[in-house]
């Protein structure tokens, strides 16, 4: 099991960070995602695996005027 935003999850062996955002549909473009503190560029999130136990946050950016 993981945390995702202080939520558990299911784990399986070789889950990604893309497989985390297709099942919790997270789908805004503008995301910052942190694996045990450690950050993650989109373009690693079809290889960056996540370990069992793993505490991942998913942070939307937003912008105002």
């Amino acid at each position: 099991m993981i945390l995702v935003n202080e939520e558990p999850l299911g784990w399986h062996e070789g889950m990604t960070v893309r497989d985390i955002l297709r099942q919790k549909n997270y789908r805004f473009p503008m995301l910052i995602i942190h694996v045990n503190d450690t950050m993650v560029q989109k373009k690693d999130y079809d290889r960056t695996t996540v370990p069992d136990g793993a505490v991942v946050k998913v942070i939307h950016l937003i912008s105002g005027g």
